[in-house]
């Protein structure tokens, strides 16, 4: 295995969400994430069991971790509703973008740092709101990418 090029290296993975059964009910948040040292964060949501439950997805821009403030901002997403075929890419409004109900889908989000930088501040997380109130199991891993250094053992972008 050649180890001249590590994917490894140029990514920040995070463990945004745990999955867990009804993991969409109500209203639901990632872990804050810091995109100081980052140009981008791709928030994947992996949907298993639960055919009809559906959320809204939105990204908000944070001030800090707790966060004191909070401003829904543009992204864009894929969702992937078949195996492995690729969904349109597609450009979100801060309002979100409601998903496609399914089994065993993967909705894959975008969020440019010039984006979170228009906003002011520094930090995002991807908030979920149930519309379609029926169990869904899933997580959401985050990654973040375009590192201004190369990924590090002990690196840590959440608090």
């Amino acid at each position: 295995m050649s180890t001249s090029h590590s994917l490894l290296e140029e990514l920040h993975v995070i463990s945004g969400l745990a999955p867990v059964a009804d993991a969409g009910n109500g209203t639901v948040y990632t872990d804050v994430v810091s995109m100081e040292n980052a140009a981008v964060a791709l928030f994947t949501m992996h949907k298993g069991v639960g055919a009809t439950g559906t959320s809204t997805i939105t990204i908000e821009a944070c001030d800090d971790v707790t966060p004191s403030n909070t401003s829904a901002i543009p992204f864009r997403y894929a969702q992937v509703t078949t195996g492995d075929t690729a969904g349109t890419l597609t450009a979100a409004t801060s309002a979100g973008f409601t998903t496609t109900a399914g089994n065993n889908t993967i909705v894959q989000v975008e969020v440019d740092a010039g984006e979170l930088a228009a906003s002011g501040y520094g930090y995002c997380r991807m908030k979920m709101v149930e519309v379609v109130d029926s169990p869904v199991l899933f997580g959401v891993t985050i990654q973040l990418g375009g590192l201004r250094t190369s990924n590090q053992a002990g690196d840590t972008y959440i608090a």
